[in-house]
């Protein structure tokens, strides 16, 4: 078998987790369309994630935020975003890297990304688990049809 020295792998990686950026940086600036919501899992221990103490403490491996009706001061950066939400009613401020999401999940049109590695492909972690109405095999997932998530692996030949 013939070695990839391309890498598509990682380029596949990249480009989807630039559709997580352009995502983040549309909602930034003309706000969540419609009943288009987000949840955004990713490596609280990743490099780059900053966030409270006590939220660390709280959520040492991964952390699933949801970005729909309460939070302010999005700011999307190449590499990185940043928001403000509220913990127990005390608004916090999180930055995370792109690097570290390992999972990006759209109810409203049952749209799905899971990175299986994170931000260090190296160590892999386990992938995300997804809001239980689109909890889908990979043999039970069809392309195209609603509830789809596609996995970085789905990409990569087996």
């Amino acid at each position: 078998m013939a070695t990839d020295s391309i890498q598509y792998d990682v380029l596949a990686r990249e480009a989807l987790r630039q559709v997580v950026h352009d995502v983040l940086d549309l909602a930034r600036r003309e706000g969540l369309p419609g009943e288009h919501h987000f949840f955004i899992t990713f490596q609280t221990d990743a490099a780059g994630v900053a966030m409270s103490d006590e939220l660390r403490r709280e959520f040492p491996d991964e952390m699933t935020i949801v970005l729909q009706h309460q939070y302010w001061d999005l700011d999307v950066q190449p590499d990185q975003f940043s928001v403000k939400l509220a913990f127990g009613g005390v608004p916090r401020e999180l930055v995370v890297p792109f690097t570290a999401i390992t999972a990006f999940f759209d109810p409203s049109v049952q749209f799905g990304l899971q990175f299986s590695g994170g931000a260090s492909e190296d160590s892999p972690q386990p992938p995300a688990p997804m809001p239980a109405e689109v909890d889908t095999s990979e043999d039970e997932a069809k392309p195209g049809e609603p509830g789809e998530v596609v996995s970085l692996d789905a990409f990569r030949k087996k």
